[in-house]
């Protein structure tokens, strides 16, 4: 049976689909990136389909595919794929959860700290050859003890961030739709909030939502207008999250300090006023770019792929 990867994935991770499938890995072209025709060229006979989050899985190309039995997400979100239609055709689909919460944490919260403490700039100002002494009044940033994270979106993301801020010595606030275990506040020093609260009140806001139709846009112009404008906005969520013409439009007129975004509203397209802002730190979706954390999610993928095709009675990791 096929199995359609379509992007390289690391070989260690897809042991078990090559002992047992015939798999084609596509995309390895730098920048390219499938629509709804070429997916159902390489899927069109595949048994299996594992994709990422630009891939468009559609009801189209779900029902272009007869013999498609699963499509295994690299990825926590599945927002680009037509779940319900993969549930009326009988496709089962799966997802990568929890391997990957350590490395995105450790990524936001080194994002934080590029923009608090102005590294990009501080980069530049070395390599452009103007630093000639120590200055004592020069890229002056924030520090992070006593200041207050608002966290948005607490799960497991989301508290993992909340352990980091602790080790700082910051304050933690989060909204959320449903109250964590408090047991679980009490050990983060978390308190939960209204989103106008959290906005408000918060140093740094860093965004660990899914994107679902409460979300998009959920930080948007009037969201900014409550913010600080000493604040900080994080993003390694999904880009629709946030309104990028409304940030770009907070940052031009000093109503935000700053932003770290490794997610953008119509990526990989990233709006021009962010391109050329000094205050804003920006990364190609890097949340989950480590060895451990790739590797282990194309291990899952290919569990799940393996469960479904031979016929196990449980799937791991499905979502539908």
């Amino acid at each position: 049976m096929k199995v359609a990867v379509t992007r390289p994935l690391p070989d260690a991770g897809l042991q078990l689909l090559r002992d047992h499938y015939d798999v084609h890995i596509y995309g390895a072209q730098p920048g390219s990136r499938f629509d709804e025709a070429g997916l159902i060229d390489v899927a069109h006979d595949a048994a299996a389909l594992l994709t990422v989050l630009s891939d468009p899985v559609t009801e189209h190309v779900l029902a272009s595919c007869p013999s498609l039995k699963v499509v295994a997400q690299f990825a926590v979100g599945y927002d680009n794929i037509d779940v319900a239609a993969a549930h009326r055709l009988g496709i089962v689909v799966t997802n990568t959860p929890g391997v990957l919460t350590d490395a995105t944490a450790d990524f936001a919260f080194a994002l934080l700290l590029a923009v608090a403490r102005r590294l990009r700039e501080a980069d530049r100002y070395v390599r452009d050859g103007r630093f000639q002494r120590w200055e004592t009044m020069e890229l002056l940033g924030m520090e992070l003890a006593g200041k207050t994270l608002g966290i948005v979106g607490m799960g497991r993301i989301g508290q993992a961030m909340a352990r980091r801020a602790l080790g700082f010595g910051m304050r933690v606030v989060y909204h959320n739709r449903h109250r964590v275990n408090p047991t679980d506040e009490y050990r983060l020093g978390a308190r939960r909030v209204e989103l106008e609260e959290l906005l408000a009140t918060s140093d740094v806001i860093s965004l660990h939502c899914p994107l679902n139709d409460d979300s998009r846009h959920l930080i948007d112009a009037a969201a900014f207008a409550q913010m600080k404008p000493s604040a900080l906005l994080i993003n390694t969520a999904r880009g629709p999250v946030v309104d990028e013409a409304a940030l770009v439009e907070a940052l031009r007129e000093g109503r935000l300090a700053g932003a770290g975004l490794d997610v953008f509203e119509r990526e990989p397209e990233v709006h021009p006023g962010l391109l050329d802002h000094p205050r804003v730190v920006l990364a190609p979706h890097l949340g989950s770019a480590t060895v451990e954390a790739r590797t282990a999610m194309a291990r899952m993928c290919s569990e799940a792929i393996h469960a479904v095709l031979s016929g196990a009675d449980d799937v791991p990791y499905r979502v539908a």
